[in-house]
């Protein structure tokens, strides 16, 4: 684990509670975020200990200010393709964001870059359009799902008795990343209908940073308009949590619902 030097900075008035890097949710996210949390704990601001793990990240991680920068009235995505920052808040959803930042920088950067040509070319309304809806989805309660094809099917057919019981043993081949920063929040209180919306790899990836660049250039407004996620329970996921294997654990239809007749499922 690389170390950085510990910038200073005025105390936060927001401390990270106790966060188990361990968890399979999180584990991904440990190098930098047990970093960023004790220096927060320690009294920095969110956006301070980002800044100082960005450092290291080769010229593609970008700043992070205070939300007190972002002028009133000024679209926050757009705000960050104008300016090259991020405004940040002392709270863990935009601390999770900001690690998310740091993992992803090219997919993040994608989705802001996409964001700021919509917001340009359809301005700021009460809808936000198929192509922002999709990114806010994503960029929010999104998850990258690498996994055999007889697992992905039975995903998209919402089998849950095929996915997570008939195919238990198939799981240890698949792997999930959760990248959304809200549900990364949420799942700092694990609850059974934490739902993730999941976007296919094709291929495994052997680092964070062959994932950013290939999910960076799946990111296509011709694509995200056709909404191609999927929703998947990660409390479902075999290992993920000890409660599903009790007999009965995926019989609860209000969190595994069956997929509705003749509606398109993917």
């Amino acid at each position: 684990m690389r170390v950085a030097s510990k910038p200073v900075g005025p105390a936060a008035g927001w401390v990270p509670p106790a966060i188990d890097w361990a968890l399979p949710w999180f584990r991904p996210w440990r190098d930098t975020g047990a970093e960023a949390a004790a220096w927060c704990q320690g009294g920095l601001a969110v956006h301070q200990a980002l800044n100082a793990l960005g450092q290291e990240a080769h010229g593609l991680a970008p700043r992070f200010v205070s939300q007190q920068t972002l002028p009133v009235g000024a679209p926050y995505e757009r705000h960050i393709f104008e300016q090259g920052a991020v405004p940040t808040r002392d709270n863990a959803h935009d601390f999770f964001n900001g690690l998310v930042w740091l993992g992803l920088p090219q997919a993040k950067r994608r989705m802001n870059q996409l964001q700021a040509a919509e917001i340009t070319a359809r301005g700021v309304g009460a809808k936000r359009g198929p192509v922002r809806d999709a990114l806010t989805v994503f960029d929010e309660n999104g998850a990258v799902l690498m996994a055999p094809c007889d697992i992905w099917e039975a995903l998209i057919a919402r089998d849950w008795t095929r996915l997570f019981l008939t195919l238990r043993p198939r799981w240890h081949e698949a792997r999930l990343l959760v990248c959304g920063h809200a549900l990364l929040e949420q799942l700092q209180r694990p609850r059974k209908d934490l739902t993730a919306h999941v976007l296919r790899a094709q291929a495994q990836w052997s680092s964070m940073a062959m994932l950013d660049a290939w999910l960076a250039g799946q990111l296509q407004s011709e694509c995200l308009a056709r909404k191609p996620f999927t929703p998947l329970p990660v409390l479902g996921i075999p290992g993920w949590c000890a409660d599903n294997e009790a007999p009965g654990f995926y019989d609860d239809t209000r969190v595994f619902r069956p997929a509705r007749t003749g509606a398109s499922l993917a």
